[in-house]
């Protein structure tokens, strides 16, 4: 019994980091199929005519990164600071501004990056753009994620996530389930942000750590197999 026994531990630890390692490839490789799904949709929503932001759908799963434009006038008195967002390695905000459509209600445009050098204080006003006219705002749908937003009552106007109800606290009044990620102008302004860009397509390390899974497994299976072969070997030659 105490023979097998040596047996037969190393190959069921074998048998079973073996089954884990294939298991978790497997996995791996779900999630490069499930990513490049989703990235096959992104690009056929990026690539449709764009649509006017309040023709969006109720459901932001299908709306979500549609092309969209919105018209009307920034309310810059309403905007709210998105604290520590970075740009190249460099500290800054994005402006998510209020801008009043034709049917008076408010649509959160992210108008993009400022440089400011404790990620939280700009001037605010010297970002204003094309104040009080009419512009046409071009981008994609995003989605609130809701993060929960940290008050910070000595900054009223600033947020620390993209936080739908702080948003919706600065702006005095509800928002919608979309918001604007700008990428483009009607009309260029010289105080303009970095405007945001394109949604990623990247596939991730999904593959490569599937590979590492797979090849984990067929180290341990030659492993295991030549380590119970040499067991054999030296028990026969000492028998």
């Amino acid at each position: 019994m105490p023979t097998q026994r040596s047996y037969l531990i190393p190959i069921v630890a074998t048998a079973v980091f073996v089954a884990v390692c294939a298991r978790l490839g497997v996995w791996q490789l779900d999630r490069l199929q499930q990513r490049r799904a989703f990235n096959a949709r992104l690009e056929a929503r990026l690539a449709a005519a764009p649509v006017s932001v309040a023709a969006l759908p109720a459901d932001t799963a299908v709306g979500h990164y549609h092309r969209v434009t919105a018209r009307g006038v920034f309310e810059y008195e309403r905007e709210a600071v998105l604290a520590t967002r970075s740009q190249m390695g460099s500290p800054g905000v994005h402006l998510l501004t209020p801008l009043r459509l034709a049917d008076s209600t408010l649509v959160i445009v992210n108008r993009g990056w400022v440089y400011a050098p404790d990620a939280m204080t700009i001037d605010a006003p010297a970002w204003r753009e094309h104040e009080g006219d009419t512009v046409t705002v071009s981008g994609y749908a995003e989605t609130w994620p809701d993060r929960a937003s940290i008050p910070a009552p000595e900054r009223p106007t600033v947020v620390r996530a993209l936080d739908s109800a702080a948003v919706a606290k600065v702006a005095g009044e509800p928002v919608r389930a979309y918001y604007v990620a700008q990428t483009s102008d009607s009309a260029r302004a010289p105080n303009r942000p970095v405007r945001l860009g394109e949604p990623e397509l990247a596939e991730g390390s999904h593959k490569s750590y599937a590979v590492q899974w797979f090849s984990f497994a067929l180290i341990a299976l030659i492993g295991g197999t030549l380590l119970v072969r040499e067991e054999v070997v030296r028990r026969r030659a000492s028998a």
